[in-house]
């Protein structure tokens, strides 16, 4: 997943970041409404991590204005606001979780994937492609019954091309879904993970189409 961070606090920020890319995803992250606001139009950010103290504003102002754009972004509150009334305004306004400062990092990134479970718990998770199994709720993928090891990325670019069967997918949404806002990306980065992913499981599951992107090969679902 591709997770943006608006906390303002820079130990915490900076540690919260660190851990969401230990496990395995993309993370940008930073400490106004203001940056945070430009941050979601810059790229596709499939969650946020959003603090409510915020040195421009409460973080409730931003909640309420992606849920009136009717946005599907998770959003789990970050705050050391510990009221019940502050959790059940947070939550009403379109908040998925709410956790309180201080927290756990683990428990955070527990939750992250708790919440995520709740967006991608589709009623075909299984995408299977001739010997390929592709499991989008364990994360997985099995080619004849035996489990191949991805890095995050190679995973996020299969996971990103199995959500959309049947779609291209530009070179750009891909790096998009890969890089966070600062990172530098190679030129050939993309051409590199593509072809890392066909050594793994055979040069029949990604199909390229020159000079519009990728899509996967035909597949069923279940």
């Amino acid at each position: 997943m591709k997770i943006l961070i608006i906390e303002d606090e820079p130990a915490l920020g900076s540690a919260v970041r660190d851990r969401v890319r230990q496990a395995g995803h993309v993370a940008d992250w930073f400490r106004t409404l203001t940056d945070g606001r430009a941050a979601l139009k810059a790229s596709a950010y499939d969650f946020l991590l959003l603090d409510l103290g915020l040195p421009d504003g409460n973080g409730r102002d931003l909640l309420r204005e992606i849920r009136r754009n009717r946005s599907s972004l998770a959003v789990l509150i970050t705050t050391a606001q510990d009221q019940i009334s502050d959790r059940i305004a947070g939550l009403s306004e379109g908040a998925d979780d709410y956790i309180v400062k201080p927290y756990d990092l683990d428990e955070l990134v527990a939750r992250i994937e708790a919440v995520s479970r709740r967006y991608t718990a589709l009623p075909d998770n299984i995408v299977v492609i001739d010997d390929v199994e592709i499991d989008l709720s364990r994360r997985q993928l099995g080619r004849d019954g035996q489990t191949i090891d991805l890095s995050a990325r190679e995973w996020a670019i299969v996971e990103l091309l199995a959500r959309r069967p049947g779609a291209l997918c530009s070179r750009e949404q891909i790096e998009d879904a890969l890089y966070g806002l600062s990172d530098d990306v190679e030129s050939n980065a993309i051409e590199v993970f593509i072809s890392r992913i066909r050594k793994k499981t055979g040069p029949g599951l990604i199909v390229t189409v020159r000079g519009r992107g990728y899509s996967l090969a035909g597949s069923s679902s279940r």
